[in-house]
């Protein structure tokens, strides 16, 4: 293998939703093997089609949590009834299938696809089908007890909350899954590099490499947790569990997670997005330097979500709290540097003033607006994230409806808007289809945009008052919700959920059109949107900048985040499993 970045115009002028670069931009190494490209293609797009399949079903849920929160009960409608138990069946469907299933088999065929394609490598395709076979088993698995009522847990099944041991089973599997595409993606590398030496990782391999090693390291809490306790413990052969211990490795992973999720989107943020704009990425050194400092920080970072729990030191939950807030370094880089990549593609086309540059970007392409919007959002989710990190305010929002606010203007936003807006080149690229309605995608994503911050107003604005999260509150008997001034944020909560729906129902009908439509060109012909750099990293090692030698050995770095990882945790888990509290099992729904 000896692929090197490549400068050379592009092979067409430009494709739709992707304009032609200004300059040089790197491009994709040409696969010569129509076959082996025709099954990576294939085995990606079923990965990206799977993940909009949960999506699908999961925002169809959403409207009847948002309905609820709206004062509006349709879960005792009888229709909703013989397909949903509950309230509570109803929450976990929706967040295991937009939160974990979504996210996980998109971010599985987006990763293992770009770094494929960034170095030109051949990988054993049989060992990506595998993977992609053993994850989906995993899904239908955990799927029979989620939608049999066995495994209604929520988002986070917290024990002593106890399901169906199949859906344990199914749930490690699925997540095992992942671990073995980390292993390819970083074989590959790592063969990249002993047969390149002294070359520099391009970008957005590296971006994939690091992400993948994060994700390693973050998952071993919640393998932990499932393989170790709650398996044996659902098949009975233990006689109970200990639901802090359980906890503590929930949020080893539960909350560096969420930058699994984000970091995908902000590939595409540093490296696809300025194209789209006709701009050029800011600087690689520093793009780099933030997926570093987020290998290494994102996990020793999760017991900020513990601050009321006993038997963990303060000292631990203050060194958290930190640590949390040191994640907005690289988040503010990168908002400071995508900006910069949109107003030098704004002034390019003739943007001028303090603001009215942004006038000149390209908000009618909805892959653009979508990815740019998610940013937007993920801009105040941060800020709402720094108050959930926060020792001080973090009792007064926790567990009330601002957390699913935070959450769907993160999560729900920031990275399923993104992916929404990457399928719309990805797909044309893997299929060769075309995009059937710019304008109606445009639509959707504007309205998916609309309706989540006007969600995330009535919740956040619903938590100030205490309104509990995860609670059936339009069919409760106590007079406490009707007794708080929350009338208006209530509205908005309801009309939010009829805003999404119509998006989602615009997006998945672009969606489902384009993938059910006649195969009409070349795939290749929608070029992956690589985007100049203006400060580029260099190819040779020997001459790049200290800073780009001092991030590329990622092997080490990747011990030191696990280190870091064991230095923070290590001392809170001894001393849970010094003082074991073993409770049995409840099913409440």
């Amino acid at each position: 293998m000896t692929t090197s970045p490549v400068h050379a115009p592009p092979r067409r002028a430009s494709a739709p939703g992707i304009p032609a670069p200004s300059g040089a931009v790197r491009q994709a190494p040409p696969i010569t093997d129509a076959a082996y490209l025709a099954s990576l293609k294939r085995v990606t797009q079923y990965y990206v089609v799977t993940a909009f399949l949960a999506l699908f079903i999961g925002v169809m849920i959403g409207p009847l949590q948002a309905l609820n929160y709206g004062g509006i009960n349709l879960y005792d409608n009888p229709v909703v009834k013989a397909i949903l138990k509950s309230y509570y069946q109803g929450l976990s469907l929706h967040g295991v299938l937009n939160a974990l299933v979504f996210t996980q088999f998109f971010i599985s065929g987006w990763m293992l696809y770009l770094p494929v394609r960034d170095l030109g490598a051949r990988i054993n395709m049989r060992f990506a089908w595998f993977t992609y076979i053993l994850m989906t088993a995993g899904l239908l698995m955990a799927a029979v007890p989620l939608l049999t009522n066995r495994a209604t847990l929520l988002y986070t099944f917290y024990p002593p909350m106890q399901g169906d041991a199949l859906f344990y089973i199914g749930a490690a599997i699925m997540v095992g899954s992942s671990l073995l595409v980390v292993g390819q993606v970083v074989l590959m590398w790592w063969n990249w590099k002993r047969a390149n030496p002294g070359k520099v990782t391009p970008l957005v391999t590296f971006m994939s490499v690091a992400t993948w090693m994060m994700w390693s390291v973050a998952s071993l809490g919640i393998v932990i947790e499932v393989v170790g306790m709650l398996i044996p413990w659902s098949l009975g052969l233990y006689r109970g569990v200990d639901p802090l211990l359980s906890k503590t490795l929930f949020w080893w992973t539960g909350h560096a997670i969420v930058y699994f999720w984000v970091l995908p989107a902000y590939i595409s943020w540093y490296a696809f997005i300025p194209r789209h704009a006709g701009g050029r990425t800011v600087s690689e050194p520093i793009t780099r330097l933030v997926f570093v400092i987020f290998l290494l920080n994102s996990t020793p970072v999760g017991i900020h979500h513990q601050y009321a729990d006993p038997n963990i030191s303060n000292v631990w939950k203050t060194i958290h709290m930190f640590l949390t807030f040191m994640i907005a370094v690289p988040s503010l880089l990168t908002a400071f540097s995508v900006t910069a990549s949109l107003e030098d593609a704004a002034r390019a086309r003739g943007g001028r003033g303090l603001f009215g540059w942004t006038l000149k970007l390209p908000w009618g392409n909805a892959i653009f607006s979508a990815q740019v919007l998610a940013m937007i959002s993920f801009i105040l989710g941060g800020a709402g994230g720094i108050v959930n990190a926060s020792s001080s305010f973090s009792p007064v929002v926790h567990n009330t409806a601002w957390i699913p606010g935070h959450f769907h203007i993160t999560v729900g936003t920031a990275t399923t808007l993104s992916f929404m807006g990457i399928a719309l080149w990805l797909i044309p690229h893997l299929t060769g289809k075309r995009l059937p309605s710019m304008r109606v995608a445009s639509a959707a994503v504007w309205t998916w945009f609309v309706g989540m911050m006007v969600f995330a107003l009535g919740m956040h604005w619903q938590g100030l008052y205490g309104v509990t999260r995860r609670a059936q509150v339009s069919a409760t008997a106590q007079d406490v919700y009707r007794d708080m001034p929350i009338a208006i944020p209530t509205a908005l909560t309801a009309i939010s959920g009829i805003i999404l729906l119509v998006s989602a129902l615009l997006y998945f009908y672009v969606l489902f059109r384009m993938l059910l439509s006649k195969r009409v060109e070349n795939g290749e012909n929608t070029p992956i949107p690589y985007s100049e750099a203006i400060s580029p990293a260099g190819e040779n090692l020997a001459t790049a900048s200290p800073l780009v030698r001092a991030t590329e050995p990622l092997l080490a770095l990747w011990v030191l985040a696990l280190v870091l990882v064991l230095l923070m945790y290590g001392p809170v888990l001894a001393r849970l499993l010094s003082n074991l509290e073993l409770v049995p099992g409840w099913r409440l729904y």
